[in-house]
């Protein structure tokens, strides 16, 4: 085995002082490696590394490898790290030595951070519930995709032009898109309505003390307009009910204000429901009062047209007077179970 004794220049081994082919070194001077040997198994037994753990000198490794002795390690330990064999050490390859082979860390030592350990993804939407109701979301999507379609592919029967389908399940569409999903094309016509009508009633009153009165005229049209004004939700009946009782009446009359068939004679009935049940409400006929006639006009008036299309109009506006209607006792006591239904009614057939 070849070592360097630190400060000191002779070199031990087969060729220095001691070997076979060198004399006996002087009697009573120690050899150095027999002196460090002691002090090494002594440093690694305070550092709680078994004393198998110094190198044989067999391992061809220097006892004192330019090993520095602030390394805090014994030099047996270090010089076994130093030729490769930290295994042989007790000591882990790669970080962490001193620590790992038992001994103190020493004062002011850096510790490497431990790498951070991703945390798996929290699972979000219909993968977060529980396989029960996870079959329940699939479901219930089911039921409204199948519903949307379905809907879908009525309203697209209605609008299409007549068919097959249609002459044989009209009553069917007509059942599901009446009155709620109606599609009226009268914006996108080529002539697109160009005109605000507005529909007023007033009623001949039989007054509490047996006298014979006529009230003002009461806009209906106005009435549903404030009611729709500023409210993000308005009813369908606020819309629909007087607009389409209006144009199922025209339709179904002719310039004389006669009806054309069993369809005016509803029109007309409906139109009668509406005006009792607004004049209920406005109070007209008064504490003790009873409606016994009605009366309808329409005021219409033309939309003034665009600066830039040079278009004139009159803004004078045209009205239409109805004749007088008698209100039986039995359209009185009907007027608020059945106008519901006369005014679906009269809604549909004008439509068709």
């Amino acid at each position: 085995m070849d070592a360097y004794d630190k400060g000191s220049d002779a070199r031990q081994g087969q060729d220095g002082p001691g070997g076979p082919d060198r004399p006996d070194r002087p009697d009573g001077e120690a050899d150095p490696a027999e002196t460090a040997a002691p002090e090494a198994s002594a440093a690694a037994g305070a550092a709680g590394v078994p004393e198998t753990t110094a190198v044989p000198e067999a391992a061809g490794v220097p006892e004192a490898a330019d090993v520095p002795e602030a390394a805090g390690a014994p030099e047996a330990v270090v010089a076994a790290e130093v030729a490769g064999a930290p295994e042989m050490a007790g000591v882990p390859e790669g970080a962490g030595a001193p620590e790992a082979a038992g001994f103190p860390e020493e004062p002011g030592a850096v510790r490497p951070a431990p790498s951070p350990v991703q945390a798996p993804a929290p699972r979000t939407g219909v993968a977060a519930l529980s396989p029960r109701y996870q079959v329940g979301a699939v479901v219930a999507l089911a039921v409204v995709a199948v519903a949307v379609c379905a809907h879908i592919g009525l309203v697209f029967l209605h609008v299409a032009p007549s068919n097959t389908l249609t002459k044989q399940h009209g009553d069917v569409v007509d059942e599901w898109v009446f009155p709620e999903f109606e599609q009226n094309w009268k914006l996108f016509a080529p002539n697109p309505l160009q005109q605000n009508v507005s529909v007023q009633v007033r009623a001949e009153v039989s007054t509490a003390d047996g006298e014979i009165r006529t009230t003002g005229w009461y806009d209906l049209s106005a009435e549903d307009g404030r009611a729709i004004d500023g409210n993000p939700l308005p009813s369908h009946t606020q819309q629909n009910e007087l607009r389409r009782a209006w144009d199922f009446f025209v339709a179904s009359h002719d310039s004389d204000d006669r009806p054309v068939g069993l369809r005016g004679t509803l029109s007309e009935t409906y139109l009668r429901r509406i005006a009792l049940l607004r004049l209920d409400r406005d109070g007209a006929a008064g504490p003790g009062g009873v409606v016994e006639r009605v009366q309808y006009r329409s005021r219409t008036t033309n939309v003034e047209p665009p600066p830039w299309s040079g278009e004139k109009v009159s803004d004078r506006p045209t009205f239409r007077e109805l004749p007088w209607w008698s209100v039986s006792a039995e359209t009185r006591g009907a007027k608020s179970g059945q106008a519901g239904q006369a005014g679906q009614a009269a809604t549909e057939g004008g439509a068709a």
